[in-house]
């Protein structure tokens, strides 16, 4: 099943005609409504005739959240504010958040675009969605929500938290959805296999996860506790919400709606394009977003495009899941560490469980990286040879992994705190400052 057929499955050309025609459009859109990028192409030397083939979007600056933060609240609009119909904002954990506004086109759009990945996924009228996303202020909620509705399927607005009641709704309704991330989805598991229920034997048959860096390894995890396959969501509040992009049924990558969304990747440290393939730094675009354009997003997010097809017919570019932040990177004793090598690692070993945190602290001169891991119930009670063996195992898993020592603690089942949003791995206590 392909939800749009026209715009998933158009030839190479004819998208990069469609945006070509639409980064002209949004590039003046741009520079005759936002006092912003006016100001910033101007100080430049650019004017929106400078933009005649999709390679010149690299003559275009780049935006940044600090760029956002800076025009708080309201400075990204393009349209007159009573046009806005929606308002969201990001997490805002450090300084300001940013905000993002919607005129009703872009809620239409925004429903398309995540009705198309709901279809890749498998889901269709006939489903009933659980969605545990936050509603709210953050994009996530909302997101799967609007995309569910024009779908058909029929949606439960069961937001995050009251994981019994979950639990109970799941079993009672039939929910043949999932929507969670993939830190809740463990803690959900864990409630149920208490509860009684029995997840795998259950009506579910597609699970969709984001908002969380995640390994191959947690995405069996989860399969595996929910019977169910498990499909990855991506978008991010500065380009319009989850949506942006979706994994298809080959679960090999994620399509990007290019036909609304131009992806780029560059190097991080250089700026400069990045070929087909290559891994770096995330750059977005919309190209059809009315209420704020947003040109040439730096999302720090790491992945690769890739434009080789794919079975399911669609030819919409597939973007690689994201495997760190050029934000999230810990520098440890001159080695670069990402939290999802560390995850890699853990979820090779039976006996822990995939909950974890981490913790950098420097006592005197040198880093030292303390990964907290909890241990099984079984594995609890067994004798301290077997403890002392298993935290042996990890320490040797993640050194092999990441290259440093690491001191491997295991505590008690359940201890480390459960996130129904997203989850916080990584303690820095070092005072870099």
């Amino acid at each position: 099943m392909i939800w749009n057929e026209e715009a998933e499955c158009m030839s190479r050309d004819d998208l990069e005609e469609l945006q070509l025609k639409r980064l002209q459009d949004v590039v003046k859109r741009a520079y005759e409504n936002v006092p912003y990028y006016r100001k910033k192409f101007k100080d430049m030397g650019l004017s929106p005739e400078d933009i005649q083939s999709l390679e010149d979007i690299e003559k275009l600056p780049f935006t940044t959240k600090d760029d956002l933060r800076q025009v708080y609240p309201f400075g990204m609009f393009a349209v007159p504010r009573r046009e806005i119909i929606e308002i969201h904002t990001s997490s805002g954990t450090t300084g300001k958040p940013v905000v993002s506004g919607y005129t009703k086109q872009d809620i239409e759009l925004w429903s398309e675009v995540m009705a198309r990945g709901l279809t890749m996924m498998g889901i269709n009228e006939e489903d009933i969605i659980q969605n545990t996303h936050g509603y709210g202020l953050f994009t996530g909620g909302f997101g799967v929500h609007y995309g569910a509705q024009k779908l058909g399927a029929t949606v439960i607005p069961i937001s995050t938290g009251q994981t019994r009641r979950q639990i109970e709704i799941m079993d009672d309704f039939g929910t043949s959805v999932m929507i969670f991330t993939p830190s809740y989805g463990l803690y959900l598991s864990e409630v149920a296999e208490e509860e009684g229920f029995d997840a795998k034997n259950s009506q579910l048959k597609a699970i969709g996860f984001g908002a969380e860096m995640w390994t191959n390894e947690m995405r069996q995890e989860i399969e595996k506790r929910f019977g169910a396959p498990a499909f990855n969501m991506y978008g991010l509040t500065e380009i319009i919400g989850p949506g942006v992009a979706v994994e298809c049924k080959e679960q090999d990558g994620l399509h990007v709606a290019e036909d609304h969304f131009y992806p780029e990747i560059i190097d991080s440290e250089t700026t400069k394009k990045l070929g087909a393939g290559d891994t770096g730094e995330l750059v977005l675009t919309t190209l059809s977003r009315v209420g704020m354009p947003i040109i040439r997003f730096r999302t720090k997010d790491i992945t690769a495009l890739r434009y080789d097809g794919c079975e399911c017919g669609r030819t919409l570019v597939k973007m690689d899941r994201i495997t760190g932040r050029s934000d999230d990177m810990l520098k440890v004793r001159g080695v670069a560490v990402f939290p999802s090598q560390i995850e890699k690692a853990l979820l090779k070993i039976d006996g822990v469980e995939p909950h974890y945190q981490i913790i950098v602290t420097r006592p005197q001169r040198l880093d030292e990286l303390e990964v907290q891991v909890e241990t099984s119930p079984q594995l609890f009670s067994d004798e301290i040879k077997e403890m002392v063996g298993i935290k042996k195992k990890i320490e040797s898993y993640i050194e092999n992994e990441i290259g440093l020592r690491v001191n491997v603690t295991l505590v008690e089942p359940k201890s480390l705190p459960r996130s129904e949003g997203k989850a916080v791995r990584v303690i820095d206590k070092r005072n870099l400052h």
